[in-house]
Order: structure tokens, then C-alpha cells, then sequence
């Protein structure tokens, strides 16, 4: 369900990032792009809320504050008429360039009705591009997959533990929590298979992929932290 709060941090994310190009054209840094990749109840909402907070004083000066970019923010990005127009001005026209070919070849040969998902790639690319940013779900890991400041993630755990973690989070029945985690798993991965013709599960898709019913959620986002901070200090963020 889309959060009201959460969809004003995303708006508030993007009119951010035109104001700074007009007022510090030149001097704007890239941040560093997450994807969640998760299965259903493995705590990616959870996770990734939790990884906000442990990034956001690590990035560097002239970088948007961190915000989570969900499939609900991002149809709701989309939906705004506003929100699309600033994201096409606040980027370089080399880069949307390339942003454009990336989506094409992904669509290439696809039907008009396609339309919604081009604009959902498109919209990936562009808040990955700009950076921190923790994406979930929507293929974003394949979508970003050549560009250099993203760090992809799989999110796990056993299915009876997600089933009782979707019972308890929901307050709905265990047969109720039981189909909703099997409908879940298979939409996603048939999702992916349909877009992008990869496996979901396939750990080569992914830089980690993390157990959480062995860390815990809070131990899931310091994991995730720790690995970022590793590979990006010095080129995205704050040592």
C-alpha cells in the first residue's frame, strides 16, 4: 500500500534534484543506487527502511538524501504529469540518451500495451542513474545492471518463517498468509523470466543475497551497509 509520507519524500527527492542542477550546475556528485530483490516475506520493506537511515550519513555533499523507491512510488511517480517532465529536465542529454537506448533494447519488438513498463524502466534508470536511492523489486536489478554505482541484493529466508512473518505483519489467517507468499513468489518470478528471461533465484544476479531469518532484519540492513560503504567510499560516499 502506498504510504503518503513516503510518496512527499519521493516527490520532495526529485524536485530536490532539478533545484540543484539549476543552482549547482557542475557540481552535483552521483550517489549510490541499492536494489532489494527479495521474496515475499523476507522483510524487503522492513530491510530497506532500515538501510535509509544507516546510509543517509555516509553520503556525500550535493547528493539527494537517501529515499525508498517501491512498485507503488513508482507507478505513483509515473501517474504525477509532473513528476516524469522533471525527471527528464534534471538529466544530461547524453544521458538520457543512453538512459533511452538501454529501455529500448529491453523493449525492442514489444507491443503498445508495453507502454506502463518502458516508462517504469525508464523511471528506474533515471532515479538510479541520480542515485541514493534503495529501489524494490520491479526487475531494477536487471534494468541497472551496466551501470557502475548500483549494488544489487536478494533478500531470503524459509518459506514457513516469511508465511508466519506475512500472517503476523498483515493480521491475516495462515491459509490467507500461506497463498499470499505462493502467489507472491510465483508472480515475481514469473515477472522476471517474462521481462528479462533470467531466474530470480539465480545468485549471479545479485552481489549478496541474504538469509534474514539468520540476521534479522536490522542485522540484514547492517550487512547490506557495511558491503556499500566497502565497495563505494571512495567514489559515492563519506569515509
Amino acid at each position: 500500500m502506498l504510504i503518503h509520507g513516503a510518496f512527499e519524500k519521493a516527490k520532495r527527492y526529485i524536485e530536490a534534484q532539478s533545484e540543484l542542477k539549476e543552482e549547482q550546475f557542475g557540481k552535483k556528485e552521483q550517489g549510490v543506487c541499492v536494489t532489494i530483490s527479495r521474496q515475499a516475506g523476507a522483510g524487503g520493506n522492513t530491510v530497506s527502511n532500515i538501510l535509509l537511515n544507516s546510509l543517509e550519513p555516509l553520503r556525500k555533499k550535493n547528493t539527494p538524501s537517501w529515499t525508498l523507491f517501491d512498485k507503488n512510488l513508482i507507478e505513483k511517480v509515473i501517474e504525477d504529469n509532473r513528476l516524469p517532465k522533471a525527471l527528464l529536465e534534471i538529466m544530461d542529454e547524453s544521458n538520457f540518451t543512453a538512459v533511452t537506448s538501454i529501455v529500448n533494447e529491453l523493449m525492442t519488438g514489444q507491443p503498445d500495451p508495453w507502454a506502463l513498463m518502458h516508462k517504469t524502466f525508464e523511471t528506474i534508470l533515471q532515479i538510479a542513474q541520480m542515485g541514493s536511492v534503495v529501489v524494490i523489486g520491479r526487475g531494477s536489478n536487471f534494468i541497472t545492471a551496466n551501470y557502475q554505482n548500483v549494488f544489487h541484493v536478494r533478500l531470503i529466508a524459509p518459506f514457513e518463517q516469511r508465511v508466519t512473518h506475512v500472517e503476523h505483519h498483515y493480521k491475516i489467517s495462515h491459509k490467507e498468509a500461506l497463498e499470499a507468499v505462493k502467489k507472491d513468489d510465483a508472480a515475481r518470478k514469473y515477472f522476471v523470466r517474462k521481462f528479462f528471461h533470467k531466474d530470480i533465484n539465480d545468485p549471479v544476479n545479485y552481489h549478496i543475497m541474504i538469509n534474514t531469518s539468520q540476521t534479522g532484519f536490522e542485522g540484514a540492513a547492517k550487512i547490506i551497509s557495511c558491503a556499500v560503504l566497502e565497495q563505494f567510499q571512495s567514489k559515492f560516499l563519506k569515509i
